[in-house]
């Protein structure tokens, strides 16, 4: 899988460099930041899992969300951690595309498991009747299982192509690795096409987990707007959902769009900043704004914290 790596063994991510100066500061800052994004999403897993009333598909969902926030900052936050303590920013070969990977299946598992949320909404709004039947237990294992099986196939397939690219340099102007970035590192843009095509594949798949989004809420606000009721239910339990899809959105768009037709004039401290909010507004604003909104999770982690200061 890895036969160009004869040629570089090792990458140097070079995102830091302007501002060493800053380390000890950013050090305490970030380290703050990803024990707060574990705590609050930890806090929200757990609460779900101990509470036998929270095993419905909505809050099972969050639950994922929140695992997969997890997963996806534990990819960059310890290795950015000890990188800012470290006079040189260096990374494996293969710990590169292993990081590539584990960046992008997060940010793909998020959309997937968003578009979940959006059906499950959905049902349980416009077709109440058999929400039940359709949303079943045995039903929502396998969506959950392919919201994270189908974006770790698809980034693989794309991390694999890139491992058999022949490298001519080994510097990465990032904070992290990102398969996009080493294509571009490929001595022969000849080599890349199948990179290319399979990459805007990927795009153009999860865009549709967008459009699914957007179908879902057409059709739940239009049930919404004559029903009091349903109104109350929507503003519950749809809000949350859109406001996390909201920002993670934006933020991993952003992302994208600057990586692939972004200026290089920049400076880099902007880069970076754009590059990693994927990596911070979702995974502590989806626990937070679930957290504070749905009652059960609130009450859960209310009593949580009151029954242990007794």
């Amino acid at each position: 899988m890895m036969h160009n790596s004869s040629h570089v063994r090792f990458f140097f991510l070079s995102g830091l460099n302007e501002s060493m100066d800053l380390r000890v500061a950013l050090f305490s800052v970030t380290l703050l930041c990803y024990c707060f994004i574990v705590l609050v999403n930890v806090a929200v897993v757990v609460a779900i899992v101990l509470d036998k009333n929270m095993h419905e598909p909505m809050y099972i969902l969050l639950c994922t969300l929140c695992i997969n926030g997890l997963y996806g900052t534990t990819g960059f936050y310890p290795k950015f951690l000890w990188d800012l303590l470290s006079p040189v920013h260096v990374i494996s070969y293969s710990g590169c595309l292993v990081q590539a990977l584990v960046m992008y299946s997060y940010g793909c598992s998020d959309l997937s498991i968003l578009a979940l949320m959006s059906y499950d909404r959905y049902v349980a709004i416009c077709r109440p009747l058999v929400y039940h039947s359709v949303m079943s237990k045995k039903r929502l294992l396998v969506l959950v299982s392919l919201s994270w099986f189908t974006p770790f196939c698809v980034i693989g397939t794309n991390v694999f192509l890139t491992s058999r690219l022949k490298l001519c340099s080994q510097y990465i102007a990032r904070l992290f690795c990102v398969n996009w970035v080493i294509v571009k590192l490929a001595c022969y843009p000849a080599d890349t096409i199948v990179n290319n095509i399979v990459a805007y594949i990927t795009i153009i798949l999860y865009v549709f987990n967008g459009v699914f989004v957007v179908w879902s809420y057409v059709y739940v606000i239009k049930i919404c707007v004559n029903s009091l009721e349903k109104r109350a239910k929507f503003m519950q339990t749809c809000v949350p959902h859109l406001t996390s899809l909201f920002f993670f959105v934006v933020t991993l768009l952003f992302d994208v769009l600057y990586m692939r037709f972004g200026s290089n004039s920049l400076p880099q401290r902007l880069k970076n900043f754009v590059a990693v909010q994927f990596l911070f507004l979702p995974p502590i604003l989806n626990p937070l704004i679930y957290g504070f909104k749905l009652t059960k999770i609130r009450n859960r982690i209310l009593c949580g914290i009151i029954f242990k200061t007794e």
